[in-house]
């Protein structure tokens, strides 16, 4: 089995025909638009509306597709500077494309009354959502100039410094017991079953942060003031208000979720210090040995039991993920191991036009590295249930984009321990908890740590030492005792990647939620059965034209309400108990 994807499918390299033709079609579609545009006056509003309509799914495909192949060959080689070329042609095409948008959606926005006129159309009909929160962004909407401007100026701005910390924290090398190894490596150490790995790796990688905090610290303040700068210009109230119309989610929501989270933090931290205690500690949990296994942590899967294992595990939720997950491992749509170059981490990529998925991780063979797989692979089978739908209906927002996945995770979790006893059950029962540790209290901090940023950077430049303690605060105010204070991780800002992105703020608390809301659903899925499948499918499908609230109307749920949101933190509480009497 291969270990690395092929992208052949997608295009055989920059110099495949394909590739040169669909960057010309794009092209020549950017400037049809702006002919069209430019004659939209003079027609009717069905034909008008239509007309927009296909040019934009037109551009929004190919435009997919390019991106998609330049940001999966950069995410495994950021060294590639031929891949950052096409990238940067990319870029200018974007923001040839900006104004345009912006017109297109104006124009969309003024359409007198949606629903009337898709009577009268099909295509008007099939984006009747998409029309409607066209009108909504409209609001937000700079003049067609101003539009173009910030555009351009992203591609020196806010998108360049976060490229500079993929590309920094991919290369810095980490200087590791007499060898220099990269930095997904040294933390994918955190998880040895030895406790002089962990602390020298831990060690190893506080010091290789050094040499980048100061460039790294640059990005973070950049990008957040550039996001500050437009979020205002556009009238939103804050950064957060923008992350959450962009989410289709109620601040009712959020709040009612981070107000059943802090109810739960004393347990979490009980959990901590036991686990502390357990590892010899006296004063919390050191950081190194967050992720400590306990009981028997020794088993490791090769790649092709991992497959099998996955099939097996799945197979008893639904035949059509377990053959989603064979299809995954048998058509090289996962590239598995940490190289050189590499970007840590994992994700899933869509290519729905192909009905596939491409999926990244730094895998090591532990547990948890198969549990990355099957989160992965719950994204991908999201993607399967969209995979039909025209290209302007297939963008689901973010808190949702982490249901399907973290709904993967909490099965081959309770299927893992159903089956074990013993040290083997403690160790799976602690790596689910830790695990929830990490979706609830440490995004917890991130999201805390983020709003900081936002207000802080706006009076002041925030240096390295700042951005540290303000991780430090963070840390202090959701692990609180459960972590020891003279050993947490001032850097936590450096190496995730989600602080970077100029596009997408507060990409935390989705995290938080899609743990919560998928223990939600799994609780449904232990009561219905079989039944329940049809409904989260059709609810999965339904994402990129609902709001947040409205996904979990069509399952039952009222997000808004604190009550649902105890229900999984009382899930997770009780195996806490479990783990702190066994």
């Amino acid at each position: 089995m291969t270990t690395e994807w092929s992208l052949d499918e997608l295009y055989k390299g920059f110099d495949d025909p394909a590739y040169g033709k669909d960057v010309a079609e794009l092209t020549a579609q950017i400037d049809a638009l702006a002919t069209l545009l430019a004659d939209a006056g003079r027609m009717q509003e069905k034909e008008r509306t239509e007309k927009v309509l296909a040019a934009q799914s037109g551009i929004a495909q190919l435009f997919y597709q390019l991106s998609l192949y330049v940001e999966l060959r950069q995410s495994v080689n950021t060294e590639d500077g031929t891949v950052m070329a096409e990238n940067a042609k990319l870029m200018k095409l974007q923001a040839k494309m900006a104004p345009l948008e912006a017109a297109a959606g104006k124009l969309l926005a003024g359409i007198r009354d949606v629903d009337a006129l898709a009577k009268e159309s099909g295509l008007v009909r099939e984006h009747t959502f998409y029309l409607k929160e066209k009108q909504k962004e409209a609001k937000h909407l700079l003049s067609d100039e101003v539009e173009e401007m910030a555009a351009s100026m992203n591609m020196s701005g806010g998108a360049a410094w976060s490229k500079l910390q993929s590309y920094l924290t991919s290369t810095v090398k980490v200087d590791y017991q007499g060898k220099q190894i990269t930095l997904s490596e040294v933390r994918n150490l955190a998880y040895s079953p030895e406790a002089s790995v962990r602390k020298s790796a831990y060690e190893a990688e506080i010091a290789a942060y050094e040499k980048v905090e100061d460039a790294i610290a640059f990005s973070l303040n950049y990008i957040k003031n550039q996001v500050t700068m437009l979020s205002e210009k556009r009238g939103y109230a804050s950064p957060l208000a923008m992350t959450l119309e962009q989410s289709r989610m109620k601040r009712e929501t959020l709040d009612a979720m981070m107000a059943a989270i802090d109810e739960y933090l004393p347990v979490f931290r009980k959990y901590l210090r036991k686990k502390g205690g357990m590892l010899g500690h006296v004063n919390g949990l050191p950081w190194y040995d967050l992720f400590a296994p306990l009981g028997k942590a020794d088993k490791t899967y090769s790649i092709e039991e991992a497959k099998q294992y996955l099939i097996d595990t799945f197979t008893k939720l639904t035949p059509e993920m377990a053959d989603l997950m064979r299809e995954a491992f048998e058509n090289e749509w996962i590239d598995f191991y940490p190289r050189k170059g590499k970007e840590g981490g994992a994700f899933c990529a869509g290519a729905m036009w192909l009905k596939q998925s491409r999926i990244l991780t730094n895998y090591d063979g532990y547990f948890g590295s198969v549990d990355t797989l099957a989160h992965e692979l719950g994204h991908a089978f999201h993607n399967r249930q969209i995979e039909n739908h025209a290209p302007l209906n297939q963008d689901y927002p973010m808190p949702v984009a982490e249901t399907a996945s973290t709904f993967n995770e909490v099965h081959l979790g309770k299927a893992a321990r159903a089956e074990a006893s013993g040290e083997e059950l403690l160790n799976l029962l602690e790596n689910d908890i830790k695990e929830q540790t990490q979706c609830i209290v440490d995004i917890y901090s991130r999201y805390l740590f983020e709003t900081a940023v936002f207000e802080q950077s706006q009076n002041k430049f925030l240096m390295a030492d700042d951005l540290k303690q303000i991780m430090l605060d963070a840390q202090k105010k959701t692990y609180g005792d459960g972590l020891d204070p003279e050993c947490m991780h001032p850097y936590m800002w450096v190496c995730k990647g989600h602080y970077y992105s100029e596009g997408l703020s507060f990409y935390n608390f989705p995290y938080a939620f899609g743990n919560l809301f998928a223990l939600g659903l799994y609780s449904q899925f232990e009561k219905e059965g079989e039944a329940f499948i049809g409904k989260y499918k059709a609810m999965l499908s339904a994402t990129p034209c609902c709001t947040i609230e409205e996904a979990g109307a069509m399952m039952g749920i009222d997000l808004t309400k604190k009550d649902f949101w105890r229900t999984g933190l009382s899930e997770i509480a009780e195996e806490i108990e479990q783990f702190c009497t066994m």
